[in-house]
C-alpha cells in the first residue's frame, strides 16, 4: 500500500488539514515580519553633519537653521545638503553671493550627524551611526542575518529528518525567541549581528518545516492548494509590516513586536501533529497510526481506517525504509538522478531567492515613501499566488516555474532601460516584476517537496534552501555596486532570474504524479 492510498482513506484534505494550516500560520507570520525588516530597521534617514563644533563661539546664534546649514554644509548638485561633508568653517559668504560650494575646502564630518527623524524615529543608522563610509554595515546586517537563514536551512534539514517535524520545530521557536529578543537589546553592532545570525538560524527552521508538515498531510489532488493556502501567510504578513512598522517606528521595540506572535505558537505547538509520512519511514508505527486515527475522526473518516492496524503500517514504506537506515545530504548526491536534482533544485532556488530578495529591499527610488511602497509590494503577492495556483494546476509545475522566473527578469530588464525620473512606470513595472518574483518562490516551494523523496525531502528542501540563501545573502551585497554603474544590480538581478528559469525546464514534472517515498523512486522513471 502507497501512502497516498491510505491518507485518502482518512481524509486527504479535511477539516484536519485546515487546523494544521491554521496552526502553522501563526510561526509563520514571523516569517516575512522579520525577512524584511531590514527595510525599516536598516533605513537611513536623510542627514548631514552636525555643525555645532562650528558654532562653538556662538558665531551661528543669530541665523535661522536654514542659513546655519548654507554656511555650514555644502550643496550638492539637486541642492541637498551633502550628508558627508562640511565646511572646514563657516562660509557666511554664500548668504549674500551664492556660489558653487562644492569648490570651497570641506572636511569629513567632524563630531557625528544629525538625523531626519520624522519618517523612522530610530534605526540603526541612527544608533550605530552606519552612514558615510560606515553605511554599507546597513547591508550587511542583512547578509549576517541571511547567512544565518542558510546556516539553519541546512541543519535543520539533517535534524527533522532525523528526530522528527514537531520537535524540531518547538526547537526553531525557542532559539528565535531568545535571540529575537536578544537583539532588540543590543548594545553594539556586533553584538546585534550576532544575535540577527542566530534568529535566522530559528526562522528557517520554522520556514522549511512547517511547509513540509503542511504538504505532507496533504494528498495528491490537494497538495497544491494545500502549498499555496499556507503561504498565503506571507503576502498577508507583507502588507501588515509596514503598518507595524510605521506604528513603532523604534527598531528596538519593533523587533520584540514582529517577535512576540511565537509566544502564541508555542502554546498552540502540542495540536500540531508530527509527519505520518515521517513516522512510518522511520518505524514509529504506533505514533502514525494515532496521528491518522486522530486525521480520520476529524475529517469524519473513522470507518475506513478500522480495518488498518499499527502492524499493518509497515506494508506502506519498501524494505529499505524499514532498515532503520538514517539519511543524510551525502544521499543526494550518491546516485545519478538525485545528483542531477540536487544541482538543478539548487540552482532553482538560488535565481528565485536572489531575485525576489532583490527586489524586495529595494523599496527606495520610486518616488513612493517606503511604508506605502512596501504596502503595494504586499499587495501585488496575493494576486500573484492566485495566478501561481492557477499555473501550477494547468500548466504543471515545471512550466509554471520557468514562466514565472523568465517574467521577472524581463521585468526587472525593462526598468533598466525606463529613465530613473519616470517613476510611475518603472514603480509599475517593478511592482508587476515583485508579483511574478512572489509566484515563482510559491511554485519553487511546493514543486521541491514534490521532487524530493519522503526519506530525503527535508535534506532535499533544506539543502535547496540553503543554496537559495546564499543568494538571498548576495543580494543587499549586490545592490551596493549600483556606486560601480547605477544599473549593474538589475542587470545581474535580471540576468539570473532568466537563466535560472531556462534550466529548470531540465527538472521532471510532478503535477499529478505521486509523491516519491525513497531515492528508488526518483532513480527509476515515475
Amino acid at each position: 500500500m502507497k501512502f497516498e492510498n491510505l491518507l485518502a482513506e482518512v481524509g486527504g484534505f479535511g477539516k484536519y488539514q485546515i487546523s494544521i494550516i491554521a496552526l502553522l500560520v501563526i510561526p509563520r507570520v514571523t516569517l516575512p515580519f522579520n525577512f524584511l525588516l531590514n527595510n525599516f530597521i536598516a533605513a537611513i534617514p536623510s542627514h548631514h553633519c552636525d555643525i555645532s563644533p562650528l558654532d562653538a563661539d556662538g558665531i551661528l546664534g543669530n541665523l535661522t537653521r536654514e542659513e546655519r546649514l548654507t554656511v555650514s554644509i555644502p550643496a550638492q548638485e539637486d541642492g541637498t545638503f551633502a550628508s558627508c561633508q562640511m565646511f572646514s568653517h563657516p562660509q557666511f559668504h554664500l548668504l549674500t553671493n551664492y556660489s558653487n560650494s562644492t569648490e570651497l575646502p570641506v572636511v569629513e564630518c567632524q563630531n557625528g550627524w544629525e538625523y531626519d527623524t520624522s519618517m523612522v524615529k530610530s534605526a540603526l543608522a541612527t544608533e550605530f551611526e552606519l552612514v558615510c563610509d560606515r553605511k554599507g554595515l546597513n547591508n550587511a546586517t542583512a547578509t549576517i542575518f541571511f547567512v544565518g537563514v542558510m546556516v539553519g536551512a541546512a541543519i535543520f534539514g539533517w535534524l527533522s529528518d532525523r528526530y522528527g517535524r514537531k520537535r524540531m520545530l518547538m526547537v526553531s521557536y525557542l532559539i528565535t525567541i531568545t535571540f529575537g529578543v536578544a537583539s532588540a537589546f543590543s548594545q553594539s553592532f556586533i553584538m546585534f549581528a550576532i544575535m540577527r545570525f542566530f534568529t535566522g538560524i530559528g526562522l528557517t527552521g520554522i520556514s522549511i518545516i512547517s511547509i513540509v508538515l503542511c504538504v505532507e498531510w496533504a494528498d495528491i489532488a490537494h497538495r497544491t492548494i494545500a502549498g499555496v493556502i499556507i503561504s498565503c501567510d506571507w503576502s498577508i504578513s507583507t502588507m501588515m509590516l509596514p503598518g507595524i512598522a510605521y506604528l513603532v517606528n523604534n527598531w528596538r521595540p519593533l523587533i520584540i513586536t514582529v517577535t512576540a506572535p511565537l509566544i502564541l505558537a508555542v502554546l498552540t505547538w502540542r495540536w500540531i501533529p508530527e509527519s505520518a509520512r515521517w513516522l512510518i519511514a522511520n518505524g514509529r508505527l504506533e505514533e502514525a497510526h494515532f496521528y491518522l486515527s486522530k486525521c480520520a475522526s476529524a475529517n469524519k473518516r473513522q470507518h475506513n481506517l478500522r480495518d488498518i492496524k499499527p502492524e499493518t503500517l509497515a506494508s506502506v514504506i519498501i524494505a529499505e525504509d524499514k532498515s532503520g537506515r538514517n539519511y543524510s545530504y551525502l544521499d543526494l548526491v550518491r546516485t545519478s538522478k538525485m545528483r542531477k536534482l540536487a544541482l538543478l533544485t539548487g540552482i532553482t532556488w538560488f535565481g528565485v531567492a536572489f531575485t525576489y530578495y532583490g527586489i524586495s529591499l529595494n523599496i527606495t527610488g520610486f518616488g513612493l515613501n517606503l511604508y506605502l511602497t512596501q504596502f503595494i509590494y504586499g499587495a501585488i503577492e496575493l494576486p500573484s499566488k492566485l495566478v501561481a495556483y492557477l499555473c501550477l494546476d494547468k500548466l504543471g509545475r515545471r512550466y509554471s516555474q520557468v514562466g514565472t522566473m523568465v517574467t521577472t527578469g524581463v521585468c526587472i530588464g525593462i526598468t533598466v532601460l525606463i529613465p530613473r525620473d519616470l517613476w510611475l512606470p518603472r514603480t509599475v513595472i517593478s511592482v508587476l516584476g515583485k508579483g511574478f518574483s512572489e509566484a515563482s518562490f510559491t511554485c519553487v516551494f511546493l514543486y521541491t517537496t514534490e521532487l524530493y523523496p519522503t526519506v530525503l525531502r527535508q535534506n532535499g528542501l533544506g539543502y535547496s534552501s540553503f543554496v537559495g540563501r546564499v543568494g538571498v545573502s548576495l543580494a543587499p551585497l549586490v545592490s551596493l555596486l549600483d556606486e560601480v554603474w547605477l544599473p549593474l544590480p538589475q542587470v545581474l538581478f535580471c540576468a539570473v532570474a532568466i537563466s535560472a528559469g531556462f534550466l529548470t525546464l531540465l527538472l521532471s514534472e510532478t503535477h499529478n504524479v505521486r509523491l516519491p517515498e525513497t531515492i528508488e523512486d526518483v532513480e527509476k522513471t515515475r
